[in-house]
Formats: C-alpha cells, structure tokens, sequence
C-alpha cells in the first residue's frame, strides 16, 4: 500500500543544538509519545557517516509510529529504509529523484511561491513543505509569507501541504484554518521543558480546524 501523509500531519524537525541540552533521540521519542507523526532528519552540518547513524537511530524510533523523513538526502533516506525525502527548492527535480526511487520514497518540495508549487506539481511531488510563514529565531529579520501564501497554494494545487516557519501552539490554527494539511516544526517542541506535551497540544489545536 502506497504511503500517504497522515491528516493531519505534525511534523518534527530535528535540530540537534536545538534540544535544550537534551539528547536528540530522547526528544524525538518524547515527541513521538505526545502525537508526532512525522519526523525529518535535517542535521545538515554532519558528514554522511554520522547522518547515516543518526538516520538508522531515527528510523529504529519512528518505525510504527511516524512517518521517517531525510532532508535533502537521497542516499541517506535510501540506505536506512526512510520512509521520504525533503527535497530544497533549489534541489535535485522531483522527477529525477522519482527516477532513482520508484515509488519507495514519499517526496516532499520546499516552496515559496505559488509558481514553485505549481512546478513540484508538475514534477509528481507527494507534499510540499510552505514557509516561511511567520517569524522565525532560525531565520532572523527573514522574509516571511503569512498564512496567505498557503491559502495561494492551497487554491493552485491539491497536493498536501505543510507549513513551516515560525509555528507554534499561539498560530498553528491559523495555517491550517488557511489550508494546510499540518505543519512542520522544530523548537516549539525540542525547547519546551516537555516535548511530550507540548506535541500534544499542537496536535490537539491542529485538529480543531475544523470547529473555526
């Protein structure tokens, strides 16, 4: 059975100086038990061979539980039996990486703009991760988009849509209010004081969407 994006999907970041002293992994599972059901590995400075370990680690976590994303790595996802990549805007084409993975990949697409969306479409990406949609401690004094960048989107394309940037439990409402089908976030889990609940009350406010 073909893979799919949970409804909707929280999505877990991983940034391992971004934990507050935490190991990665125990704030990965704590995520995981508070709801999370999509995690990426984006540990962009790590040569291959630790990103492989890490990937491994990961893929041993989430097995059963979330969905198992790379960033960016074909290779990586490839070899540790991940479950999609997330490929930048600027990245290999979606349709070159289908030719090397077939159908065993999910594939994401980075986008910015409407026209962005609309190439990935194009190009048979399984779900497109949107930002930046508000402020964000990661990119300071960054050019942000809003939640009307997703209603855009959502009205050019039907392919499932994550926000990114900026998102936590005082906004999350609103990008899905404005059509996304979940949304990707790093510290509004791994530097609150317990990532289980804080997971939790994401999900919870996620699936109010309909009741607004």
């Amino acid at each position: 059975m073909a893979l799919t994006l949970p409804d909707p999907a929280l999505c877990f970041v991983t940034d391992r100086d971004q934990t507050a002293g935490r190991p990665l992994d125990v704030v990965v599972e704590a995520a995981i038990d508070g709801g999370v059901n999509m995690v990426q590995l984006r540990e962009r400075d790590l040569p291959g061979g630790h990103l492989l370990n890490w990937a491994f680690r990961l893929r041993q976590i989430t097995a059963g539980k979330a969905l198992f994303i790379v960033n960016d790595r074909i290779d990586i996802a490839m070899l540790s039996g991940a479950d999609g990549v997330q490929l930048g805007e600027e990245g290999i084409k979606v349709r070159d990486v289908r030719r090397i993975a077939g159908n065993l990949l999910l594939l994401g697409r980075s986008v910015h703009s409407v026209d962005s969306a609309k190439i990935a479409g194009w190009e048979g990406a399984d779900f497109l991760v949107v930002g930046t949609i508000f402020p964000t401690g990661s990119h300071p004094g960054g050019v942000t988009a809003g939640p009307e960048l997703i209603s855009e989107i959502r009205d050019a394309t039907e392919i499932p849509i994550l926000a990114i940037g900026g998102i936590d439990d005082t906004n999350i409402q609103q990008v899905m209010a404005a059509g996304a089908g979940g949304a990707a976030v790093i510290t509004a889990i791994s530097r609150r004081p317990d990532p289980e609940s804080a997971a939790r009350t994401l999900l919870s406010l996620m699936s109010k969407r309909d009741d607004n």
